[in-house]
C-alpha cells in the first residue's frame, strides 16, 4: 500500500497509522479507532492528574494512576469494539462491504467524538460534583431548562470547550478515517469469507475478555481501580465513558443496591436494627408487625391541647463549613442569630450529597442507599410514608413551595403522591424580584412562603409547609444590593450562601412578628454541603450540616449528641404533640439528653459511613470495612487497623435495610386492620 508523499505532518501521520492499520484487514477503522482512543483518554488522564496533583500526591503517586487507567481504556476500547465485531459476519465481506466500509467509518467517528465530549466534559463535572461523570450526567439530561441555564450562567467556558471541541474533533476524525472508504485501500484490505469466519471467534472471545477485564469470577468494576481512600482520585484512573457506561449499568440493580456491603438473614436485619433503635433512641417504643417490620409508636414530648403546625426550610447546598460556629466561614450571621432562639444541633449529618437525599432523609425518614433516592424511583411514587401523609390523614393541609421547577429530580411527582395535596413552583410567581437559572431568588421563595403560610393558619386548619430554597445553587446567581460580598467576585459560593442567609434572616423577621408563629414549629436544615469531596472514603467534614428547630414556645437549648437528617421528622412530630404510629427509624432528640450518646449515616457514592459517638465504620464494595475515629474539633478522620465486630455487624444490617424495606414495599403508613 502506497501513498504519494505528503509535506504535511498531519497527512503523514494519516498515512502512517493506515499503513499499520491495514494489515488488519475489514477491523483496520477498529485499530485506527483503537490508538485514537488510547492517546485521548491518556492525554486526558494526564491533564486531569496535572490538575489535580495535590490530591493525588496525597494519597497516591500520579504514575499509578496513568498505568491503571491504561487497564480501564482496554476495557473501554473492548466495548467500542463489539457493536462493529458483532455485524462483521454479516456485512464484512461479499455484497456487504461497501455497506460494511461505510458503517464503520460512522461508527468509529461517532465513538471517538462522544469520547471526546464526555473527556472535555470531565474537568465542569469534577469541579462541581467531585467525580467523573456518573448517573447525575444523565439524570439532568432529563430537565434540559434548567441545565442549559446552569452551563450558560456558570460554565460557558465548559460550554464552548465541549460544542467547539468535539465539533472539531469530530471533523478531524471524519477526515482521519477518509482512507477507509477509499476503494483502492478498501479493496487491498478485504479478506474472503473463509479467512473471516476463521478468525471471527478468536476476535471475539478476545472482545469479551477484553471487555471483562480480569478472568476472575467477577468482572471488572470501579471497585477493581479503587486504590487509594479519596474517591474523586480513585476516579481519574476510570475514563469518562466507562464511568458513564457503568453507573448507567448499575441503575438496574438499584432494589439490591445494598447488597454491594455483604448479605445477612432479613430476621437477623430486623432484629440488629431494632436493637440498634433500642440503644439510641430513649422514647423507642417497638409495634412492629410482619409487614411493617420498622413501625413504632410514637409518643409526644410536649402534651398538647392542639398540635402545633410545623414549616421544614430545606436550604440549598448549606453545610457546616459555611457556619463559622461550626467551624465554617462567617457567611451566616442570621442564622448565628437564630440558633440562640431554639435547639441548635452541633453535630448533625446529612445522609447524602444530593438534594433528593435531603429531602428523602427528612420528608421520609428513610435510610439512604447507594441506589437513587426514592424520590426517584418507581415502587416508591404511591403509598411511601412521608411526615406530609401522616399529617394529612390527621386533618393537616399540605403544600411544597419551591422557587424553580418543581418537576425537576421528579419531586413534584413523588409529592403528590405521598400526601402532598398543594405545590408552588416558578410559574406562581407574579413579578418576582430576581429569576435566574434555578428559578427566583430565596427571597422571593419566602415572600411567597409567608403569604402562604399566612393564609394557611387563617383557614383555622393545621398545617404542614416545606419549602426548599435555591439561590445557593451553581452558577450562584442573586439579586444585586442585598449583602455586604464576602468574596470580591459576586458569583460565588460564599455570596450565594450570604445572600440565602440574608433571605432567610427576612423571612423569620416577618414570621415572629406573625399570627402563626405561636402555634408553628420550624425546621432550618440543609439538604447537603456543596461539592462534597475529600481525602477520605467518606469525608465526613462535608457531611456535617447546620441544623435548627425553633418557634411557638420551644426554649434555646445546644445539642451536642452526634445526629442525623433522619431524627428531624420523628424529633418535630414529638414536639408538635403529634402521637401516631410510624415506620421511620430516627430518634426522638426531644427525649434524649443533649449530649447522649448518637448515631449518624452516609452515603458517599458506593461508600456508606456508619458513625456511633466518634466512632467510624466505613463499609465498602468487595472490600473489607474500614474503620476509625472522627476527630470533629480538628475535622480529621484517623484510621484504625481494626474496631469493633458488632460497630460492622450493625452498621451493615442498617445499610441493608431500606432497600429490603423499598423493594418489599413495606415502608408505609400503617393500614387500618
Amino acid at each position: 500500500m502506497a501513498y504519494a508523499k505528503q509535506a504535511s505532518p498531519a497527512v503523514k501521520l494519516r498515512t502512517y497509522t493506515w499503513n499499520f492499520a491495514h494489515h488488519f484487514g475489514p477491523y483496520a477503522p477498529l485499530v485506527v479507532m483503537t490508538l485514537a482512543a488510547l492517546v485521548i483518554f491518556t492525554l486526558s488522564r494526564a491533564g486531569l492528574v496535572l490538575w489535580q496533583l495535590e490530591r493525588v500526591t496525597a494519597v497516591a503517586s500520579w504514575h499509578e494512576v496513568l498505568l491503571g487507567g491504561l487497564r480501564v481504556d482496554t476495557i473501554q476500547i473492548g466495548l467500542m469494539w463489539l457493536p462493529a465485531v458483532l455485524l462483521a459476519p454479516l456485512f464484512a465481506f461479499g455484497r456487504g462491504w461497501k455497506a460494511w466500509r461505510k458503517l464503520t467509518f460512522a461508527w468509529v467517528v461517532l465513538c471517538i467524538s462522544a469520547a471526546i465530549l464526555l473527556e472535555l466534559s470531565t474537568p465542569g463535572f469534577i469541579a462541581e460534583y467531585d467525580s467523573r461523570p456518573n448517573r447525575l450526567f444523565v439524570e439532568y439530561l432529563k430537565y434540559p431548562h434548567e441545565v442549559v441555564s446552569m452551563l450558560w450562567g456558570g460554565f460557558k467556558i465548559h460550554l464552548f470547550a465541549g460544542i467547539v471541541g468535539t465539533t472539531l474533533a469530530t471533523l478531524a476524525m471524519a477526515w482521519f478515517m477518509q482512507p477507509w472508504l477509499n476503494p483502492g485501500l478498501g479493496e487491498e484490505v478485504r479478506w474472503s469469507r473463509l479467512k473471516l469466519w476463521l478468525s471471527w471467534p478468536l476476535i471475539f472471545l478476545l472482545t469479551g475478555l477484553v471487555i471483562r477485564g480480569t478472568i476472575s469470577h467477577r468482572p471488572a468494576n470501579p471497585a477493581m481501580f479503587a486504590r487509594t481512600t479519596d474517591s474523586m482520585v480513585n476516579s481519574l484512573a476510570l475514563n469518562s465513558p466507562w464511568s458513564l457506561i457503568h453507573a448507567i449499568y448499575s441503575l438496574k440493580h438499584e432494589n439490591t443496591s445494598s447488597e454491594i456491603y455483604g448479605t445477612m438473614p432479613d430476621d437477623e436485619i430486623f432484629r440488629l436494627v431494632k436493637e440498634t433503635r433500642q440503644r439510641f433512641d430513649a422514647g423507642f417504643n417497638p409495634v412492629a408487625s410482619e409487614k411493617q417490620p420498622t413501625l413504632s409508636r410514637l409518643i409526644p414530648s410536649r402534651k398538647r391541647e392542639r398540635p402545633l403546625n410545623l414549616v421544614i426550610i430545606l436550604e440549598e447546598s448549606l453545610g457546616a463549613t459555611f457556619v463559622e460556629s461550626l467551624g465554617g466561614v462567617p457567611v451566616t450571621p442570621e442564622l448565628e442569630k437564630l440558633k440562640e432562639q431554639g435547639w441548635w444541633f452541633e453535630q448533625m449529618y446529612a445522609t447524602g450529597t444530593r438534594s433528593v437525599r435531603g429531602i428523602e432523609a427528612v420528608v421520609t425518614g428513610f435510610q439512604p442507599t447507594p441506589a437513587q433516592s426514592v424520590v426517584k424511583l418507581s415502587l416508591s411514587q404511591r403509598n411511601f410514608f412521608t411526615i406530609a401523609s401522616l399529617l394529612e390523614a390527621k386533618g393537616y393541609s399540605t403544600e411544597f413551595i419551591y422557587g424553580g421547577e418543581s418537576h425537576f429530580d421528579n419531586m413534584v411527582g413523588f409529592f403528590m403522591g405521598n400526601g402532598f395535596q398543594r405545590e408552588q413552583d416558578e410559574d406562581s410567581y407574579v413579578n418576582p424580584v430576581f429569576v435566574g437559572s434555578w428559578g427566583v431568588s430565596d427571597e422571593d421563595l419566602f415572600n411567597k412562603a409567608h403569604e402562604e403560610i399566612s393564609a394557611s393558619h387563617a383557614s383555622g386548619r393545621p398545617f404542614f409547609t416545606l419549602v426548599f430554597t435555591s439561590s445557593n445553587h451553581a452558577p450562584f446567581e442573586f439579586p444585586d444590593g442585598r449583602i455586604a460580598l464576602y468574596d470580591p467576585v459576586k458569583a460565588t459560593d460564599n455570596n450565594a450562601v450570604k445572600y440565602a442567609d440574608y433571605a432567610l434572616g427576612q423571612f423569620f423577621k416577618k414570621a415572629q412578628q406573625s399570627e402563626y408563629w405561636k402555634d408553628t414549629l420550624f425546621i432550618v436544615v440543609a439538604d447537603h454541603d456543596i461539592r462534597v469531596h475529600g481525602h477520605d472514603m467518606v469525608p465526613l467534614e462535608h457531611f456535617h450540616i447546620p441544623a435548627l428547630i425553633l418557634g411557638a414556645d420551644l426554649e434555646p437549648r445546644k445539642i451536642q449528641t452526634v445526629a442525623s437528617q433522619i431524627d428531624l421528622p420523628v424529633t418535630a412530630l414529638s414536639l408538635m404533640g403529634i402521637e401516631a404510629d410510624h415506620p421511620m427509624t430516627g430518634r426522638d432528640l426531644s427525649r434524649d439528653g443533649s449530649d447522649a450518646a448518637g448515631r449518624a449515616m452516609m452515603q458517599f457514592e458506593q461508600n456508606f459511613a456508619w458513625m456511633e459517638s466518634d466512632k467510624v465504620v466505613v463499609l465498602r464494595p468487595e472490600k473489607a470495612p474500614a474503620h476509625g475515629i472522627w476527630d470533629i474539633k480538628n475535622k480529621k478522620f484517623i484510621g484504625t487497623p481494626t474496631g469493633e465486630q458488632d460497630l460492622e455487624t450493625r452498621a451493615l444490617a442498617n445499610s441493608l435495610l431500606p432497600a429490603l424495606l423499598y423493594r418489599e414495599q413495606r415502608y408505609h403508613l400503617p393500614k387500618a386492620e
